[in-house]
């Protein structure tokens, strides 16, 4: 299964690594203490271990938060560059980090895109 997140969501990885035992209260502790944001806010915040095999992501959707566990059987998923601890992604790059592309070698074709 795959989730389906929309394009103008905004989508930030804590690139440090993250203990797996921590739940709603444990990560959204993280998002204001480490990354200065609000988890309430509508974002998605991804964590990955030490060993890169497991990755949670959480979610508030107005209501309450989601959180989702990927677990991997074999591999890892790819360390993402970033300045600080935390990077910044769109959901494609979401989409190709869970299904195991690596994102170093992607080059992106040029698009339109409204100046903001």
């Amino acid at each position: 299964m795959m989730l389906s997140i929309p394009p103008a969501m905004s989508i930030f990885l804590y690139t440090a690594p993250t203990d797996m035992r921590k739940s709603f209260d444990g990560l959204s502790g993280i998002v204001r203490s480490e990354l200065g944001a609000d988890p309430t806010d509508g974002s998605l915040f991804l964590f990955i271990n030490r060993r890169r095999d497991r990755l949670k992501l959480l979610h508030f959707d107005g209501t309450g938060y989601w959180l989702y566990y990927r677990l991997l059987e074999a591999g890892t998923f790819e360390v993402i560059p970033a300045k600080g601890k935390t990077a910044q992604i769109d959901s494609m790059q979401l989409a190709m980090l869970l299904a195991g592309v690596s994102l170093a070698g992607v080059k992106r074709r040029k698009r339109y895109s409204r100046a903001s």
